[in-house]
């Protein structure tokens, strides 16, 4: 192993070098020690589609707080170009709490990085995902927020999508957002939820 432990205390005797990603990936799933496994970590996200391995092995339902910390923690400090930052999105649909958490976390170290991600999909023809890119908006607090969320009501025809992205503008919109939120209302006459949850916005943003 990396480390190995003494009676007394634990000691580095000799730090190993892999030479490829799956010598790596199987001497993490043979580590017994924390302080191992977080120095295999550390050498997996420098293999190419290493942090692929990490992020998928985050999804077990029965990771160790300790060892999901330490993934994110490592995730975190990647070059944005080699992050894979859209199964990092795929978090934040997960059940549990604190991994979504760690999946918030590493996208907002990742800044302006992921809005190409969000873009595609608030454009895509997939409603679901256009709601998703949506909350991940919300989630992360992403500087540009606003704007899109703007730009996807000046055309979006899922009241659904639509509306998401209303409960949003609620707390991210401004005073000049209200004549869009208001033209909702027209854009999908007759449905009750739509001015219940535009008046809402409207109601927050007026403060």
């Amino acid at each position: 192993m990396a480390l190995v432990k003494n009676h007394e205390k634990q000691n580095i005797v000799e730090l190993e070098s892999y030479v490829t990603l799956d010598e790596a990936i199987e001497a993490f799933e043979n580590a017994d020690e924390d302080a191992d496994k977080d120095y295999i970590i550390e050498e997996i996200v420098n293999f190419h589609n290493g942090g692929d391995f990490l992020i998928e092995y985050i999804y077990q339902e029965d990771i160790h707080k300790n060892i999901a910390t330490k993934i994110a923690s490592t995730i975190s400090s990647m070059d944005p170009d080699e992050a894979p930052i859209e199964k990092i999105m795929e978090l934040l649909k997960l059940e549990n709490a604190y991994i979504r958490n760690l999946g918030i976390s590493m996208l907002r170290n990742f800044g302006a990085a992921i809005k190409y991600y969000i873009v595609k999909f608030l454009i895509g023809e997939d409603r679901d995902l256009r709601i998703f890119a949506i909350n991940v908006l919300g989630d992360v607090d992403f500087s540009e927020s606003r704007d899109m969320l703007v730009e996807l009501l000046q055309t979006e025809e899922d009241i659904n999508v639509a509306m998401t992205a209303v409960d949003y503008m609620g707390e991210i919109g401004e005073v000049d957002d209200i004549p869009l939120l208001e033209s909702l209302k027209e854009r999908f006459s007759g449905e009750f939820y739509v001015e219940f949850a535009v008046d809402g916005a409207i109601a927050l943003i007026k403060g």
